[in-house]
């Protein structure tokens, strides 16, 4: 598996639609609020003979209410 985070940014007012949204779908990990630029991080486990992009745009990125997002790829943990 591979693990990427993604910061999504809501459209305003709909952040706890947009959260329930994502974790309705049972793809992510781990889904936290956030403040600054972007309003959700979630942590995703991407398998291995997945395309990251495709993965996501076919599981998440779809749902109303996000407005961008931020994939962040990771390589090693420590």
């Amino acid at each position: 598996m591979r693990c990427v985070f993604v910061q999504f940014r809501c459209t305003p007012g709909k952040t706890y639609a947009v959260a329930n949204a994502i974790y309705d779908r049972e793809v992510v990990s781990e889904l936290f609020s956030t403040s600054g630029e972007y309003d959700l991080i979630a942590k995703v486990y991407i398998p291995l003979d997945q395309d990251v992009g495709h993965y996501l745009s076919e599981k998440l990125f779809d749902i109303p209410g996000i407005v961008r997002t931020l994939t962040t790829m990771t390589f090693k943990a420590f």
